[in-house]
């Protein structure tokens, strides 16, 4: 699916409709202290042996999100396109 470079849309700071960039949002780095993480390899320590992994679920489609930055105020936005599977996102030049 093709998302256009940019779009009026509503800004919730600024409060009214203004122009919008586009860009596709992308996950940040996991942190390496994170609760599961830490459980996981206190778990793992010692001869308890092998810890079971995750169980097998049905995949689901993946949400499709765009960042959007408002011209005026510089303030960012997600925004999911569509609702759980959709095609790749690209944005159109």
């Amino acid at each position: 699916m093709k998302y256009p470079k940019n779009v009026n849309t509503y800004c919730p700071k600024c409060r009214k409709v203004t122009k919008h960039k586009a860009k596709l949002a992308s996950k940040g780095a996991p942190r390496t202290m994170a609760w599961g993480n830490l459980k996981h390899a206190r778990k793992l320590k010692g001869y308890g042996g092998k810890v079971a992994g995750e169980k097998t679920v049905r995949k689901q489609g993946k949400r499709q999100k765009i960042t959007l930055e408002c011209s005026e105020c510089k303030k960012k936005h997600e925004r999911v396109i569509g609702g759980r599977t959709r095609k790749k996102l690209e944005i159109k030049a």
